[in-house]
């Protein structure tokens, strides 16, 4: 009963058509739910190819690129603060410091520094990071290659009328196919390796962009939207590249590159982001289709879902014009988004000179 509703025709196809229409026939392929079952296997097949492209590429490339963790002063062993920073609280209060101090016999200094040690024992070093970057570099690359490739034949590359142009009766490419596939198992892996990833400050922001990127992706494969989401992975990608590219160079040290790269990116984001993929991309989900077809669940929730990806684009946006604005002032410290290290005497710095986005990618990522 619940299954009967859940794949009710209104919900997913606009009135007259049906699910019986759109069954293989006479050399025509249509998007399966059952064909999203490999994402799985595909997204462990990821993380497998991730552990060798990082043992094997990344870390070689980082020692050729003189990429090296600092090495900190580790907090020296003491039962009752580690019990503490465990259960309690990373960050204690001048009240507990005090606390604290009346039974180790510690001053309030000695305290607070052994903390700040502590808790740059938990940072991830910039080698870790520089792995993660460089393969979602090497990940969005070949994405963009691959949707260049499949898509620059196509009519509704050029023309944005054409995604419609017999919608939702209109064939699965095997160029969608595999696009869309590596694309879902690229966010599904994310998702297996959050925990064990960098942590941002971001970190809630990113959850939802990748649970709101697989949910559109697997609505649009299920009710045939996939011309536009192609689209839309292609114009998500593109901005990422650079990004990672940046944030390499960034822990590598090459300053001039990294900020030279960092300003074409904020350029490509605000352009991809927040021209083309509202005023292109949305006006034609939420314009066009209306020409063939009266408004249904599926329209709307389409929309919905290209309308909080928007939002977190704009929330990224701001990251990205902070930092623009203390890079033309010349007061470009750090990551908006780090998760900043602390120095001895309690001041900060940071590794991270690039906004990084981990997952910026919308209907494709977007992290």
């Amino acid at each position: 009963m619940l299954s009967e509703w859940f794949w009710w025709d209104r919900l997913w196809l606009p009135r007259p058509v049906t699910w019986e229409d759109l069954q293989d026939s006479e050399g025509r392929v249509y998007a399966r739910v059952s064909h999203l079952y490999i994402i799985l296997p595909v997204a462990v097949l990821l993380l497998g190819l991730r552990a060798f492209y990082e043992r094997l590429i990344a870390v070689p490339l980082a020692e050729a690129l003189g990429v090296k963790d600092k090495i900190h002063k580790r907090a020296s062993h003491n039962p009752v603060l580690e019990k503490y920073y465990k259960t309690h609280s990373k960050h204690p209060t001048q009240a507990d410091i005090k606390g604290v101090c009346k039974k180790l016999g510690w001053s309030e200094r000695q305290v607070e520094r052994w903390f700040r040690r502590r808790r740059n024992q938990d940072r991830p070093g910039v080698l870790k990071k520089f792995k993660e970057a460089s393969w979602r570099f090497a990940f969005y690359l070949c994405s963009s290659f691959f949707g260049v490739l499949a898509l620059h034949d196509k009519p509704w590359f050029y023309d944005l009328r054409e995604v419609w142009a017999g919608f939702p009766k209109q064939s699965l490419l095997d160029s969608q196919y595999w696009y869309y596939i590596i694309e879902m198992s690229f966010y599904g892996s994310l998702l297996f390796s959050v925990a064990a990833d960098v942590k941002r400050k971001d970190f809630k922001e990113q959850l939802v962009h990748h649970w709101a990127t697989l949910t559109l992706l697997s609505f649009s494969w299920c009710a045939n939207y996939i011309r536009i989401g192609t689209l839309v992975m292609l114009v998500h990608d593109a901005s990422d590249v650079l990004l990672e590219s940046a944030k390499m160079f960034n822990y590598a040290g090459w300053e001039t590159t990294c900020n030279s790269i960092f300003v074409v990116f904020a350029l490509v984001f605000m352009v991809t982001r927040l021209i083309i993929f509202p005023f292109w991309l949305i006006h034609c989900t939420w314009v066009y289709p209306l020409d063939q077809f009266e408004p249904f669940f599926g329209y709307y929730f389409f929309n919905v879902m290209l309308v909080v990806l928007l939002i977190l684009h704009v929330f990224w946006a701001s990251l990205i014009l902070r930092m623009v604005k203390k890079f033309i002032f010349g007061k470009l410290k750090g990551d908006e988004r780090s998760d900043e290290e602390e120095d001895e005497e309690g001041s900060e710095e940071d590794y991270t000179h690039t906004y990084s986005n981990g997952s910026g990618n919308g209907l494709s990522n977007g992290h």
